[in-house]
């Protein structure tokens, strides 16, 4: 198992520049819970040095590695933090916009992030390389490891057999082909943990402590939580739309 995973009971606390659904992330190997921070384009704390701050607070509560986007981003991180670094860069409007080419990978390795998270679904890809192509560049210029982001079984199959290091369930159900629903996909979890020789890290639609628990219990060697901790946003607008609603919403009879 690659030494930047090899930690239990630990955390990951990643920043990253935001898309609909994605967020600053933290996560936790198996025996450990998960922090994250996020902030969108045009909100108070979507600044470099803000995330920062918010790595450092999840590594205070006790996050043993950072997931975190964007160049400026990670270095800061990088400069401040002596955690295992999961990086990425957020970049163009098309379906592949995680680290979607091998420029892209590069830039995020040279921050110093110890795995490069890249799109690994079977979508086609900006500058023609597949998802293997980049795996094997990253892993001989930089010598870093390599983490796929995939929406389904499949993908994680095909990201294994590619050279991933690890697997991320991180774009389950946020790609059109994929399983939506309110929480995170544990079923997937389940299967690719127990089918892939790599480690699997469930992310996505984590909202709950007992998500998170039962993402652990499925079989994934780490959880990243990402809205639910960090993004005061949405976390104020779940309060704000529960305490809204009339009575019988509530407790209807």
């Amino acid at each position: 198992m690659p030494a930047a995973l090899s930690a239990t009971a630990a955390l990951l606390a990643l920043t990253t520049t935001p898309t609909p659904w994605a967020t600053t992330t933290a996560t936790a190997t198996a025996a450990g819970p998960a922090e994250a921070g996020q902030a969108y384009p045009g909100e108070p704390m979507r600044d470099p040095g803000t995330m920062c701050r918010i790595a450092q607070a999840a590594a205070a509560g006790g996050a043993a590695g950072i997931r975190a986007q964007g160049i400026e981003d990670l270095r800061r991180i990088r400069a401040a933090l002596d955690l295992p670094l999961i990086g990425l860069w957020k970049d163009g409007d098309g379906e592949v916009f995680i680290t979607p080419t091998l420029d892209h990978a590069l830039a995020v390795a040279e921050t110093g992030a110890d795995i490069v998270a890249v799109d690994g679904t079977l979508r086609p890809r900006p500058g023609g390389r597949t998802f293997a192509e980049i795996v094997v560049a990253v892993h001989d210029r930089t010598g870093r490891l390599v983490m796929a982001d995939v929406s389904t079984y499949e993908e994680g199959v095909a990201a294994a057999e590619a050279g991933a290091d690890v697997v991320g369930t991180t774009l389950a159900g946020h790609t059109p082909y994929s399983r939506p629903g309110a929480g995170p996909d544990l079923e997937l979890v389940a299967a690719l943990s127990h089918d892939l020789p790599v480690p699997v890290i469930a992310e996505g639609r984590i909202h709950t402590p007992e998500q998170a628990a039962a993402a652990v219990e499925a079989g994934a060697h780490a959880v990243v939580v990402g809205t639910a901790i960090t993004h005061p946003t949405t976390i104020t607008r779940w309060f704000a739309d529960s305490v809204s609603r009339s009575p019988q919403e509530i407790h209807p009879k």
